[in-house]
């Protein structure tokens, strides 16, 4: 897997920030242009927005296929003989158990236990690593590994231009992505990635999707990713495959229940304030950043019980929004984190943070003060909507 892997790399790279602090632009810029898609600023990238409808496109992710460029998202490379030892002190997670092929979603925390970034980190070889950050957090995550591998017989490598990343997702997509390669996309598990080729483009082929639809991220040379898109596009003609932009990322990963950062996790919260505690891995062996912090806020989550994440299902029309408040009785009891129509149940939804008292599904009095208005909303489980397997 290494082999293929290091075929990726990077001596196409270009300067990773733009020195005009002009927005930047995936390989796909031109033709999302030429498909009449409307652009949007996302973490100082002009990414697509939506290309048409956007119930569109999230109708087609969850029936048929949606294609996704998320080439805005941050690749960091990780080497050398210490590469699992420093991920392990540098990341909560158990990163060093990581079977090559593999990946596993983990954070990176600060020393008092706030979060800087969700990752996905896959294992490429025995010892190489690529951790994909959000966005936004990119540059940060950047040089947190780099001031974090001082010590470490480890290289901390900014690849982020060194690929394109396209994914395929909805229950159309093993049978889009099958006719263009011979991997062995049937024995890829969830949370996976395997080198092959794609419609004869290299790809690291990954199995991680976002959208709580099967699916398939592509990581390829920014030069091949116009070819790739249109194979792909030209695969799912048959099927019902439509572009698909941010704007339906979010309402599907909403509906999925998956926190975003910047909405649900944040520096102001630990894993444990997130309800994500499971990614600590205490049991590994040495020290990591954060483990005394992050020890006092499981035990302090073990005798107070933070405000719990849940659903909110509207029993009306209006939509909420991030920072909108939860009330009950006339007080304040949490905070919505993130809202949306929901065009798979038809109606309103939020994530928020609630006090532990009114957090068990079907409490009643719940509402979210939207403009003066209490608006009535059920208090219902995470997440809002699991795909037929």
């Amino acid at each position: 897997m290494g082999r293929t892997a290091l075929a990726l790399r990077a001596p196409w790279r270009r300067p990773t920030v733009s020195s005009t602090g002009e927005l930047r632009h995936t390989a796909l810029d031109a033709l999302h242009r030429s498909l009449g898609a409307t652009m949007t600023d996302f973490a100082g990238w002009d990414m697509p927005l939506r290309y048409g409808s956007e119930r569109d496109e999230h109708t087609a992710v969850r029936t048929k296929a949606g294609l996704f460029d998320l080439s805005h998202m941050g690749e960091i490379t990780v080497t050398g003989p210490q590469a699992a030892a420093l991920l392990d002190f540098a990341l909560v997670g158990n990163i060093g158990g990581v079977k090559p092929g593999r990946a596993r979603y983990t954070m990176i925390c600060r020393a008092d236990g706030g979060i800087l970034d969700d990752l996905i980190v896959y294992r490429l070889g025995e010892t190489e690593y690529m951790v994909v950050a959000n966005a936004s957090n990119a540059q940060v995550v950047l040089e947190a590994l780099t001031e974090r591998a001082a010590g470490f017989d480890a290289e901390v490598r900014d690849d982020r231009d060194a690929y394109a990343l396209i994914a395929v997702q909805g229950p159309e997509s093993p049978g889009i992505l099958k006719s263009l390669t011979d991997a062995d996309l049937d024995g890829l598990k969830y949370y996976a990635g395997l080198p092959g080729t794609v419609a004869g483009v290299p790809a690291l082929i990954a199995r991680t999707g976002y959208t709580g639809e099967d699916g398939f991220e592509l990581f390829v040379k920014p030069g091949h990713a116009v070819e790739l898109w249109q194979a792909l596009t030209k695969a799912g003609q048959g099927v019902g495959l439509v572009p698909c932009g941010l704007s339906c990322r979010d309402t599907l990963r909403l509906e999925a229940g998956m926190p975003l950062y910047g909405h649900e996790l944040s520096t102001s919260l630990t894993p444990f304030d997130a309800g994500l505690g499971r990614v600590v891995k205490f049991e590994k062996e040495g020290d990591f950043v954060g483990r005394e912090a992050l020890r006092e806020a499981a035990a302090r989550a073990e005798q107070n019980p933070p405000r719990v994440l849940v659903g909110l299902a509207a029993e009306g029309r209006r939509v909420p929004r991030a920072g909108y408040a939860v009330v009950a009785g006339g007080e304040v009891i949490g905070e919505v984190t993130s809202g949306a129509p929901s065009p798979t149940l038809g109606k309103p939804i939020a994530m928020a943070y609630v006090d532990a008292a009114h957090a068990a599904p079907g409490t009643s009095g719940v509402g979210v003060d939207i403009r003066g208005s209490h608006e009535p909303y059920e208090v219902v489980a995470l997440p809002f909507y699991k795909r037929q397997k």
